[in-house]
């Protein structure tokens, strides 16, 4: 890579979650591995070790049995700081809990397990939230020990080690990290530990399809992290060919016109002279940024406005000042949340505040990967509403995005909040522009979600762009869902951008941008290579640059 090139200047290349769900939004299983054997044997360093080797999977997670201990009376927790408490017994373990979590995580949906402090022998109040897991490792003294469990694990591995090396480490860990003494850790060994291995552990080895063992290991787990890999690479979902190919066939058969029969569930704001006239504002490409920026932030209010008459409401009296009772309504939900899809979202993040003055918000970051076009998702934030499973059911949450183009960066969404328990009858997508092509995309597959959009535009087309050799490029596919993108030129500016993810809005803006690069590095080829990208027409130009960048 060229030197001269500033950090700022480059969109960070990392690893994204790649879709875990089909073209229909059907989620896919997650990869589930189950690591048992003997106390300290080296189960936790096995899974290190896979998971260092799998570092280009970005959503790989250990899972410690020890998390799901029983909750202990205070007699127990006596006995355990006098190491008379058995933790080695299978009933020590809240199975039911640990199958509820691991199935949650397997499904792809987000969970929250316990903590438990070895220190003070007791399950902590506070709980930790998980979610995203292409690669589950679960580890743990009994984890093949449970039918339940290891039905969800898609490979079982046993770690064998000799039991002097076992109690060497047992003793120096306990000692280090737990604030034992080495006469408790012994006690606690003969009388619990090895019992438990000779009855319980050893005996579940049986179940294993591979046996590694605890020192010198490195070629068993390359021969495990090489089947992760062949497993993974067939359970690759990639469908945005597959949403190409529909929708070239429905602009076959589609009007090409506004007048088309629009998708059930789609509301397209009242066509009022105002709002034709702020569409035409925007549209405009000759339109100045404060320009754009001051009506778009009026249409997202408008948009939002509509969008309200769609929340559930049930029937309340209230009595008046003249001490008189006046019936009316209330809203049934328990929150309303505003997701902005980063970072197109973030004008109707403000439009959203000017009209739910205390809405709670998150956002999600959804990129697109440079070779294959496929949405990646980089990053989610979610108020506690949104985390905690008792409260999800009932919140609305309005999804938010400028532009809905292939409809690929909306599934994504939609899909990572179905994965939260919000019910698809409480997601509202919200939107400047859609495609109708977008849109069908996202009505055949999450049929419940409905879509407030201020214009449904006639196609979407495959457009081919210069990009120059030097420009790293990757993609936010909320942002009008393009296919390609070149650097990021400039910073963010507005709160709800977290990160240097930026575009193009077009022919125009992107050759800006590339007379920039071409100023600012001596090393860039003469003549920029060809990238397609879809985009909408009419449209109006890639919003989160018009709305940005100066």
């Amino acid at each position: 890579m060229d030197g001269n090139i500033r950090k700022d200047e480059i969109l960070r290349q990392s690893y994204g979650r790649a879709p875990w769900y089909d073209m229909n939004g059907v989620p896919v299983d997650a990869y589930v591995i189950g690591i048992a054997g003997g106390s300290a044997s080296g189960k936790t360093s096995v899974a290190k070790a896979i998971l260092s080797q799998l570092q280009h999977i970005p959503t790989v997670l250990i899972l410690s049995q020890d998390s799901f201990y029983r909750k202990h009376t205070q007699e127990e927790i006596d006995l355990a700081f006098r190491s008379e408490l058995d933790l080695d017994h299978p009933n020590a373990i809240d199975t039911d809990l640990f199958v509820e979590c691991l199935t949650n995580l397997k499904k792809g949906k987000a969970t929250e397990i316990p903590v438990y402090s070895f220190v003070h022998h007791q399950r902590m109040r506070e709980k930790k939230y998980l979610y995203g897991a292409s690669v589950i490792i679960v580890e743990g003294i009994m984890t093949m020990c449970s039918k339940e469990l290891r039905d969800l694990f898609d490979l079982k591995v046993f770690v064998n080690a000799d039991s002097d090396l076992m109690l060497a480490r047992r003793i120096r860990r306990d000692i280090s990290e737990r604030g034992r003494d080495v006469e408790g850790v012994l006690s606690q060994y003969l009388r619990f530990v090895k019992n438990s291995y000779d009855n319980f552990v050893f005996p579940s080895s049986k179940f294993a399809d591979i046996i590694v063992p605890g020192a010198s290991n490195n070629v068993a787990i390359d021969l495990i992290v090489t089947h992760i890999r062949k497993q993974l690479d067939a359970r690759t979902l990639r469908f945005r060919n597959k949403l190409t190919v529909c929708m070239q066939s429905n602009a076959d058969t589609e009007p090409n016109g506004e007048d088309g029969e629009n998708p059930q569930n789609a509301i397209v704001v009242p066509q009022t002279r105002q709002i034709r006239g702020i569409m035409t504002i925007l549209r405009d490409q000759e339109t100045e940024r404060g320009e754009f920026i001051f009506h778009a932030d009026r249409l997202s209010s408008l948009v939002v406005e509509t969008a309200l008459s769609l929340l559930p409401y049930r029937d309340a009296s209230v009595i008046t000042p003249l001490g008189l009772q006046s019936h009316g309504k209330e809203l049934a939900a328990d929150a309303i949340v505003g997701v902005s899809v980063l970072r197109s979202g973030g004008p109707f993040a403000r439009g959203l505040r000017r009209v739910i003055r205390d809405v709670q918000l998150g956002s999600l970051l959804i990129q697109s990967d440079p070779k294959t076009g496929e949405p990646l998702l980089f990053h989610s934030y979610f108020p506690q509403c949104i985390k905690d499973p008792a409260q999800s059911a009932n919140t609305v949450v309005f999804l938010l995005d400028s532009q809905v183009g292939t409809g690929a960066a909306a599934l994504m969404a939609i899909r990572v909040l179905l994965d939260h328990g919000i019910q698809e009858r409480n997601i509202i997508l919200l939107t400047f522009l859609v495609a109708r092509q977008g849109l069908r995309t996202v009505q055949r597959a999450f049929p419940c979600v409905r879509i407030v959009t201020a214009a449904i535009d006639a196609k979407l087309t495959e457009r081919a762009f210069p990009v120059w050799a030097h420009a790293l490029v990757g993609t936010a596919g909320g942002d009008a869902d393009f296919a390609s993108r070149i650097a990021p030129l400039a910073a963010a500016e507005s709160q709800d951008l977290t990160t240097e993810d930026v575009g193009s809005k077009g022919l125009e803006s992107r050759l800006e941008a590339l007379r920039f690069s071409r100023t600012s590095h001596e090393s860039t080829p003469a003549e920029p290579k060809q990238r397609k990208a879809w985009v909408i027409e009419p449209g109006m130009g890639h919003i989160g640059d018009r709305y940005y960048l100066k």
